[in-house]
């Protein structure tokens, strides 16, 4: 397996494969991996000639600077989850200074509003730090496609209008989010659990799954307080939001319409750790 820490060396490995047309998947994370990056992994191995993975825990995507500190940083198991999958894995784990180049700041970015709601309502200049980090991997690495998990969906619908805005010519591919066993949605955070709060926080996923049933028959009003309340019977939890979206605008709904798909997505606090997660509505 080859392990670039360096962009210019991934690059002068990366461009005579692409001069003679070989298709480059390419599967950005943070490190700390799990079965949902794997299933990334996985489809880019199957769809492309060559596949890369980059480790790069971005600092500016995150507006708590605790919340930087405490990201779990496991390259070594990284490493041997990866080739335990395939040798086949291209993977690029560079140093802040060989992303930024000693000016660690976030490009700012419009995505058409996309970036007002939930996420970036709640975490000042996120999104920016998202875009920033997506774009430059995408300039080094140049792939075909880039796989991004559902869990994070607003950063997914985020990227592709990225892209679209950016004339990047890159398909982004959303992938469905992986679950533990008891429902809880895979995400490196969840390595910072206790066992007690990695099982209690299943509740999650199965409020989210009663929302939807309630959703059929009841307004988004009617589904957000009974979301609400329902999560007020756990005190372990702190909901920073229940929101229902539509899709495509990441809007929130005030009246259902019978063409329109609709997202139920939350963000709550258990142990003062931040988990996410959202359904489809439809």
């Amino acid at each position: 397996m080859l392990i670039f820490n360096k962009k210019s060396d991934l690059s002068a490995f990366l461009s005579p494969l692409l001069k003679q047309n070989k298709s480059i998947g390419f599967v950005p994370t943070m490190g700390a991996l799990h079965q949902g990056h794997l299933s990334l992994l996985k489809k880019s191995l199957s769809e492309n000639d060559v596949t890369v993975m980059s480790i790069f825990v971005n600092p500016t995507q995150f507006n708590n600077a605790e919340d930087l500190d405490k990201y779990p940083r496991t390259l070594e198991r990284d490493v041997q989850i990866m080739q335990d999958l395939s040798n086949n894995i291209i993977v690029y784990a560079p140093e802040v200074a060989d992303i930024y180049e000693g000016n660690t700041v976030s490009e700012s970015f419009n995505y058409d509003g996309l970036e007002n709601q939930m996420e970036g309502k709640h975490r000042p200049g996120h999104f920016d730090g998202v875009g920033t980090i997506v774009k430059r991997l995408f300039e080094i690495v140049q792939p075909n496609k880039a796989y991004f998990g559902e869990k994070d969906f607003q950063q997914l619908q985020i990227v592709k209008k990225l892209v679209s805005k950016h004339n990047i010519p890159v398909e982004v591919i959303g992938c469905p989010i992986h679950r533990e066993a008891n429902g809880l949605a895979m995400s490196s955070r969840n390595e910072r659990l206790s066992d007690t709060a990695r099982e209690k926080a299943a509740v999650i996923y199965q409020i989210l799954n009663s929302a939807k049933d309630f959703f059929q028959t009841h307004s988004a009003e009617e589904t957000t307080k009974y979301v609400e309340d329902e999560l007020k019977k756990h005190a372990e939890f702190e909901l920073e939001y229940f929101e229902i979206a539509e899709e495509t605008t990441l809007l929130p709904v005030s009246e259902k319409e019978s063409n329109k798909k609709y997202r139920g997505f939350i963000a709550i606090f258990i142990e003062n750790i931040r988990l996410i997660d959202n359904i489809s509505l439809n």
